[in-house]
């Protein structure tokens, strides 16, 4: 059988394949294959003030988590890890929150916060908000890209699966918040869509009781991925620094 190749090819990258101590398995990465998904760590997620913080859950351990997400971030950018921001919300009139025909207009407590609050109406999650805004601790950098969404996937009605897929890129590794919510749902769908995902589980935050927690890692050890920590993440990472020939 023989091959033609046209058009646009990528530079040559060559990298150490790394493994990396996870569970159920270790598993393999190479940096130009990997990328770093960082979920909704928005200030309507992690900050007094927010969303989240005004509905009633507790978010005292999202400082924890801001600190490990960006030691996650500068190990995987200094390793030529692509990484990928979800920031997730809609228009101020709440247009692509789907309305009363949609289960989202139902099940989003943002929005059901906002329809008990009417003074919180537009300021909640809406775009260009301070809501919305990702934390000042982990702006993007140049090189990072950035998804908007519009429900819990990052993979739903979104550009994700097509960003990956045209630079190679198989293996996710989750951070962020809420575990139980949003980095449960990508992650899932990344499954589904032939991804290896991992989650490092101590640079992800839950709404609600800590054993909510406790079963998105069951879930994703079991069923759906990887489960790793920030440490051994950017401890084996760091071993695999790309060279452009």
């Amino acid at each position: 059988m023989s091959t033609m190749t046209t058009g646009y090819q990528a530079p040559a990258v060559h990298s150490k394949s790394v493994t990396l101590p996870a569970r159920p398995e270790p598993i393999m990465l190479k940096p130009e294959e990997t990328a770093v998904v960082v979920v909704d760590m928005q200030n309507a997620y992690s900050t007094e003030g927010g969303y989240v913080d005004l509905a009633g859950f507790d978010i005292s351990g999202a400082k924890g988590t801001i600190d490990n997400i960006r030691k996650t971030l500068d190990a995987a950018r200094a390793a030529g890890v692509q990484v990928v921001y979800f920031q997730n919300g809609w228009d101020k009139d709440y247009v692509e929150a789907g309305g009363p025909g949609s289960p989202n207009w139902h099940k989003s407590n943002a929005l059901k916060y906002m329809r008990a609050n009417p003074d919180t109406q537009g300021k909640l999650l809406a775009k260009g908000t301070w809501d919305y805004a990702i934390v000042d601790e982990l702006q993007p950098k140049p090189g990072d890209m950035l998804v908007p969404k519009t429900r819990y996937s990052g993979f739903f009605n979104t550009q994700m699966d097509s960003i990956l897929r045209a630079r190679g890129i198989r293996n996710l590794v989750f951070v962020g918040i809420a575990t139980n919510v949003c980095v449960e749902s990508s992650l899932r769908d990344a499954f589904h869509l032939e991804y290896f995902g991992i989650m490092l589980e101590d640079a992800t935050h839950h709404l609600g009781p800590d054993f909510i927690q406790q079963a998105t890692v069951y879930n994703v050890e079991k069923f759906f991925g990887w489960v790793a920590t920030v440490n051994d993440f950017c401890g084996v990472i760091s071993q695999a620094a790309p060279a452009n020939s």
